[in-house]
């Protein structure tokens, strides 16, 4: 074993081939500690755009500016890098032709690898690396580059990140979320999510390599748990989140829910099931209204649309409101149009005249009625 220790603290040129991907990087959705590297490489290509990378690489070279960080791994001289897995992703690809055609048939996906000179080859050798000591002397630097920084995660990889951090209970949740720049409590109810999500997935309630749209949509879930609707669907303790935020939040006997609510955010693709919500900000209030009420989650359950369920919850002279105040706007859009009917198409004439009828009928019964609540108010 290699005494890597005097380097600690320094900025050097290293081989590639001694530098190792990271297992715990917060960008690898769904991926297990043991991942191999084919797994590891096709999920960055998936999710991280590598082949933009792989273009701008492959065109320019390596551009050695910002060093890569990395720590050593407990035995032997290679290193594990913490900040700049794309870059180490890329450059293998770029190396390693055996490597690409591994991943096209252990992951079943073709990377396409763009032609590049000869002159540019040397630039994928060796790469400036800083090294440090622990994983926890660089979580401030890359939290704040990758949360609130220049270089933004996903909603997930955020989470993940703050939520491994605050596990290992160095500092409490407040220090975490004032490293990383956040004052408006964001980091606390990511870390409170995250262990929404592990609870359900842990439980068997949920697979997030099931879902049925390629990107995990971790800002759903977030999105949910700021609604009261959700909290108490969930049995969830309000003020949400808790002031440090811990494992199994949601009770035993809410679990069903848990597992629904899911169903509703992500689908399955197991079970052929599109999820209910489709864009988030509309789509997680109208679930969250849904929520209280029997009837409207029957209609869910049962497949119906987020929209049909949504209008179950209404009262119904809300609902004939609503319908009265569409059928004349309609009725304006198509009186504004009118210049565009000619007289030679007589199925346009015969469809105005039904509405007509339906609209004169539906004004005698609603006349009738108003003369009789008059004659009860005199």
């Amino acid at each position: 074993m290699d005494d890597s220790s005097s380097e600690v603290g320094t900025t050097r040129k290293v081989p590639v081939e001694q530098l190792r991907l990271d297992r715990h990087n917060p960008r690898l959705v769904g991926a297990a500690p043991g991942a191999t590297d084919e797994a590891i490489i096709a999920r960055l290509y998936r999710s991280a755009e590598l082949d933009e990378l792989l273009q701008s690489i492959s065109t320019n070279g390596y551009l050695d500016i910002e060093p890569l960080v990395a720590v050593a791994e407990p035995e032997g001289d290679a290193l594990v890098v913490l900040e700049g897995n794309r870059r180490l992703a890329t450059l293998r690809l770029l190396r390693e032709p055996e490597l690409v055609s591994r991943i096209a048939s252990s992951e079943r996906l073709t990377i396409s690898i763009p032609e590049f000179a000869d002159a540019v080859r040397p630039t994928f050798e060796h790469v400036t690396v800083y090294q440090v000591a622990s994983r926890e002397e660089t979580r401030p630097f890359i939290g704040f580059k990758h949360i609130n920084g220049p270089a933004k995660w996903d909603a997930y990889a955020k989470a993940r990140f703050a939520a491994d951090w605050y596990r290992e209970r160095e500092v409490g949740i407040d220090r975490i979320a004032s490293a990383l720049g956040d004052r408006h409590g964001a980091v606390k109810r990511m870390v409170a999510a995250v262990y929404v999500l592990e609870q359900a997935v842990r439980e068997g309630l949920f697979d997030i390599e099931d879902r049925y749209t390629p990107k995990f949509n971790f800002s759903h879930l977030f999105a949910a748990l700021s609604r009261s609707q959700y909290l108490e669907h969930l049995g969830l303790a309000q003020p949400w989140p808790p002031d440090e935020p811990g494992p199994d939040p949601v009770p035993s006997e809410k679990l069903d829910c848990l597992r629904d609510v899911l169903l509703w955010i992500y689908g399955s693709t197991e079970g052929e099931t599109p999820p209910a919500v489709r864009a988030m900000n509309p789509d997680i209030k109208q679930l969250g209204e849904v929520l209280p009420h029997t009837e409207a989650r029957a209609l869910l359950a049962a497949g119906y649309a987020l929209h049909q369920a949504h209008a179950a919850t209404e009262t119904m002279d809300r609902r004939f409101l609503v319908s009265l105040l569409q059928a004349r706007s309609a009725m304006r859009d198509a009186v504004g149009s009118l210049r565009a009917y000619d007289g030679q198409d007589k199925s346009l004439l015969d469809i105005t005249e039904d509405v007509k009828v339906t609209s004169d009928s539906m004004y005698r019964q609603m006349l009738g009625k108003r003369r009789k609540a008059a004659a009860r108010e005199s």
